[in-house]
């Protein structure tokens, strides 16, 4: 249980600082507003530090804060398919939570902010260019990035992380993932990142809101999984695990 409530809360940070750091950039008259594709791409970071930092202080050892790790990790024989359901549910619900309260932050700019697309990128992503191929490939890519470093990383030869440092890393990599593949899709490489408040936009009263694009939502939650898988293989093949 205390897995369960780890990775719930650590989700729900990640979002609270992801969410929010793009709700400050777009939506109308917030101070941030206009600051850039940097910005953003920081608040993604420091989310993640501090997602698997609340993660692991509240009982998720593994911190994986996105079902995409949790898959490779089940292959690795690390949770039970059962455990792993129930980690990647509990992951959903920390980032439609994490939604909830982004929502709740802004609620002045809500009403003021005409643009429903810009809404919209505050719960989940959307491609710059709508090629469901294409997306799915840059996604993938995206999450093999970030799952076969995680490896990498942690892996023996590197000779070990020092306790505490390991999450300022993982932000740092995430934060790199953004700066140099995040155009194309708006990097989601977690399902949990984007579901969970892709359902806190469709389900909350917003001001002004437009439709959740559920024709593209399958992308971002299919293709991280996808990668997942295939990090395991590849991992497993060049020795990283």
């Amino acid at each position: 249980m205390s897995n369960l409530l780890g990775e719930f809360l650590g989700t729900m940070v990640l979002i609270v600082f992801g969410s929010g750091v793009v709700a400050n950039v777009l939506l109308k008259k917030s101070k941030a507003e206009g600051a850039g594709w940097f910005t953003i791409i920081l608040g993604w970071a420091v989310g993640v530090v501090m997602g698997v930092f609340m993660a692991i202080a509240a009982g998720a050892p593994q911190a994986d804060i996105n079902p995409a790790v949790t898959l490779a990790k089940t292959m690795m024989g690390v949770y039970s398919a059962s455990q792993a359901v129930a980690t990647m549910v509990a992951q959903l619900a920390g980032g439609l939570v994490g939604g909830v309260i982004v929502w709740l932050a802004f609620l002045p700019h809500w009403e003021i902010s005409e643009d429903k697309g810009a809404k919209l990128a505050v719960f989940c992503t959307a491609p710059a260019i709508r090629n469901y191929p294409a997306n799915v490939l840059c996604e993938i890519i995206g999450t093999m990035v970030l799952i076969l470093s995680i490896f990498a990383i942690f892996s023996k030869p590197v000779g070990g992380i020092a306790p505490g440092f390991g999450p300022f890393l993982v932000g740092f990599l995430v934060w790199g993932i953004g700066a140099s593949l995040g155009g194309p899709t708006g990097y989601a490489i977690n399902p949990a990142r984007d579901l969970g408040p892709r359902l806190a936009h469709f389900v909350l009263p917003i001001a002004g809101k437009g439709g959740s694009d559920w024709e593209y939502s399958w992308v971002p939650v299919v293709a991280p999984l996808i990668g997942g898988g295939l990090s395991y293989f590849v991992g497993k093949a060049v020795g990283l695990i």
